[in-house]
């Protein structure tokens, strides 16, 4: 792994991806009177997947904040809090959501600062969820990160690790600018991973090499990380090496390192979990096309959900991801190892 990351040489423990984000959330609490989070079900409840289960027995109902039912209003809050000193975390149940408060990221919290002349910012942390195969049917099931990678002002997270995870929920929160961080709800308590129990902090604009290689590059998101991982060991079997690059946040974009794998692989694939069309995989797949162009010995694959909205059948949903088989028959096929 190649991360020119801050931190420090605590001992390392192994969390899960829900256990490494509640501590990076409660460690900025501690250090920082003016961190708040606030959204449906997060003091009690914890949330509806039980990632902040504990922290309203120590903060107190004050910076944990249980809201009505209503996302336009509570995220306005918290942007009207960030715009007058405060560092708040709105917590947006799931991304299928973010339709709801899209004025108030991508038209109040993403312009602020420039509307102002500077004078104002948001320091705002939008938290919210990713991904199907939960057999939630389509109205809680979409992966929207493309929507606000495309509004200048916002920054946006997809970590794939705990240690990411806990890293870059960090930074987001130390950030001047609004940040829309992306958690795949089906990470929570199934993916576990090294973390350090000192402080460190995992830079915005940085792509990480989870796996070095040199005849094909993968660049993946959040859990199509781990999905490109498995492709990769599926590769291995067959003579061809993969090297899988996460870029961790979507927006700064770290296009250099992209470039750079795919002119020394030659070929590559981008793997994403939202819709295909207009989404992530196609900015991802131009950033390589344009800068490694003369290096590539075949077009750039892009593999995203299917165009359709995400099916209640779990026979029918778990078709619309991409799987590391299908990723492995890409890769295959691209290599002319078919």
């Amino acid at each position: 792994m190649s991360t020119p990351d801050t931190q420090s040489s605590g001992n390392v423990r192994e969390l899960t991806f829900a256990q490494a984000i509640k501590e990076a959330i409660a460690e900025e609490m501690r250090r920082d009177p003016r961190v708040v989070i606030m959204g449906e079900d997060v003091g009690e409840a914890g949330t509806t997947f039980k990632v902040l289960l504990g922290l309203i027995d120590e903060f107190g109902p004050k910076r944990v904040i249980d809201t009505p039912i209503s996302e336009p209003g509570f995220a306005g809050i918290g942007v009207g809090a960030a715009m007058t000193g405060m560092r708040p975390i709105v917590d947006i149940m799931f991304g299928d959501f973010m339709s709801l408060v899209m004025d108030q990221v991508a038209n109040q919290a993403a312009k602020v600062h420039y509307m102002s002349g500077g004078k104002l910012k948001a320091p705002i942390v939008f938290r919210t969820t990713m991904s199907a195969t939960r057999r939630q049917a389509a109205q809680h099931s979409q992966s929207l990160q493309a929507w606000p990678s495309h509004v200048p002002g916002l920054k946006v997270v997809l970590p794939s690790t705990p240690y990411d995870a806990k890293g870059l929920m960090k930074t987001a929160i130390r950030d001047d600018s609004p940040v829309v961080f992306f958690e795949d709800k089906m990470m929570y308590h199934t993916v576990k991973g090294p973390v350090p129990e000192g402080e460190y902090l995992v830079p915005f604009g940085v792509a990480d090499i989870k796996r070095a290689g040199t005849d094909i590059t993968i660049v993946a998101t959040s859990s199509m990380v781990h999905v490109a991982l498995s492709a990769a060991e599926k590769l291995d079997q067959i003579g061809v090496s993969a090297e899988v690059i996460d870029p961790r946040t979507t927006w700064p974009l770290d296009k250099q390192t992209l470039v750079e794998s795919a002119k020394k692989t030659s070929r590559a694939i981008v793997v994403d979990e939202g819709y295909n069309r207009y989404g992530v995989t196609a900015e991802l797949a131009a950033a390589i096309a344009e800068g490694a162009f003369h290096y590539l010995d075949a077009p750039v694959k892009r593999m995203g959900a299917m165009d359709v909205p995400v099916p209640f059948s779990p026979v029918l949903e778990d078709l619309t991801v991409p799987s590391a088989q299908r990723v492995f028959e890409a890769a295959q096929a691209l290599c002319g190892k078919v």
